[in-house]
């Protein structure tokens, strides 16, 4: 299959009961694929004439209490970025695939990873959190649609799966995992009819004083379990490592076959692998700091999830940075120099 493929059929298998979006490319095999799966499936697909209809279509979906999910690529989701904010307001679940592309404006269609900093520091108005999921491979791909479904509606909160162009159109094996639904609270606050009940309300606007403040910290609240109890990362040779590459997405599994060569020559080189960006192991890689051992972050940008690291670190250890932006896609051998560079700095 290809990534953008996995995707789709994981959330329908994962439930996903409405899907809206609108065409951009390197994403348009998602809702290709869902246009014909999402009824065969008993599902709706609607293609919205716009991402902020789509956007707003998935939070009333939401609202209802069916699982639903938009898909977009870079500009496309920063079109739908005030849904995303309504959406995180108001505490509804909602899937958001963002398979990126170069920019900043429509910029190209190569694959990139320029909206960390959107995905990960809020890019719409207001004090609000997404959790974020980056995957390397069509397997997480395809495990981690599953889950963000269940993660959204344990949290009632938007969710991202941030992949990129090159995840999205290479094609390799994966093993089609049975969706086994967790135990989640009852969506008794979504909006089916209120015979028999009092009605549910669902907002974001809260005008008397010092009412959202109050549901400020309460969504703080719930973002600090989302630290406490989500983070994910992946590790590959840091025991011994005297330079730990930082790294996501396709970015990483390029860096790990530079690693792979240099171990060959005696470089003890290790790869270290944030999996959510939100939370982001900030405890974890804190934690890898100590002796000569130095850190150097990877992305295909001009420096954006190297500020994470470099609060994580806090000054215990150099943190040293090589990007490529604009969807420029580093070779093996490329990051190989760029390793040997650093470690002789």
């Amino acid at each position: 299959m290809k990534g953008n493929e996995a995707i789709a059929e994981a959330a329908v298998k994962a439930g996903c009961g409405f899907y809206a979006g609108y065409p951009i490319t390197p994403q348009n095999e998602i809702p290709e694929y869902l246009s014909w799966r999402m009824p065969e499936a008993g599902g709706i697909f609607i293609q919205a004439e716009s991402e902020l209809s789509a956007i707003n279509m998935v939070f009333g979906a939401s609202a209802a209490g069916a699982r639903a999910m938009t898909s977009s690529s870079s500009p496309g989701i920063s079109l739908k970025q005030e849904g995303i904010s309504y959406l995180a307001g108001a505490e509804l679940p909602a899937v958001i695939v963002n398979i990126q592309r170069g920019g900043p404006g429509l910029g190209n269609i190569s694959g990139s990873q320029a909206d960390y900093f959107q995905a990960v520091k809020g890019g719409g108005h207001g004090d609000y959190k997404l959790l974020v999921y980056a995957p390397w491979n069509l397997q997480e791909m395809w495990d981690l649609t599953m889950k963000a479904f269940d993660k959204a509606d344990e949290y009632r909160n938007p969710v991202m799966i941030l992949a990129d162009g090159v995840l999205g159109q290479m094609m390799e094996p994966l093993i089609q995992t049975e969706y086994k639904q967790p135990v989640l609270p009852p969506k008794d606050w979504a909006l089916t009819g209120c015979a028999g009940r009092e009605p549910n309300v669902i907002k974001s606007l809260y005008m008397q004083e010092g009412m959202l403040e109050k549901k400020n910290w309460l969504l703080k609240e719930k973002y600090d379990r989302m630290c406490q109890n989500e983070v994910m990362y992946g590790a590959l040779y840091l025991d011994d490592a005297d330079i730990i590459i930082t790294a996501y997405g396709s970015t990483a599994r390029i860096a790990l076959s530079a690693i792979r060569r240099l171990k060959k020559e005696g470089v003890k080189a290790g790869l270290f692998r944030p999996v959510t960006l939100f939370p982001f192991p900030e405890k974890q890689i804190a934690g890898l700091c100590g002796g000569k051992r130095r850190f150097l972050t990877i992305e295909m940008n001009m420096g954006q999830m190297v500020e994470d690291v470099r609060l994580a670190v806090n000054g215990k250890a150099p943190v040293d940075f090589y990007g490529r932006p604009g969807g420029g896609l580093p070779t093996p051998e490329e990051l190989c120099e760029v390793i040997l560079k650093s470690i002789r700095a």
